[in-house]
């Protein structure tokens, strides 16, 4: 709950001060934050089935966000970075669908 709320405060503080990106970072925060939500929605699936950790949740937060971060870096520096950004995008996508699926299945027994 602690991480829902600091993700929270992090959307709202983050609309208010709207701070800007580096130049050289801003390839890697659409991926960094597909890759934080699809850790978010696997923590709330994994809440809704009563098997939630919050270990497993910061270390599947934090790896998921440097390992798609740690692709598109390797991406970039063998010239096919929008390539493997696509290929990332795609993967955490169809985890966070899978992972709200669930959670809707959950909810409204549907």
């Amino acid at each position: 709950m602690i991480a829902a709320l600091g993700l929270l405060v992090g959307i709202v503080v983050g609309l208010l001060l709207q701070p800007d990106v580096p130049l050289g970072l801003e390839p890697y925060l659409p991926i960094a934050v597909v890759a934080a939500l699809d850790a978010v929605f696997g923590g709330l699936r994994a809440y809704l089935d009563g098997i939630f950790d919050d270990k497993v949740f910061v270390v599947s937060f934090l790896s998921n966000v440097v390992i798609a971060a740690a692709i598109v870096y390797l991406g970039d520096q063998l010239g096919v970075g929008a390539q493997l950004s696509t290929g990332v995008i795609v993967v955490l996508g169809i985890r966070i669908f899978s992972n709200v699926a669930a959670i809707r299945r959950h909810l409204f027994h549907a």
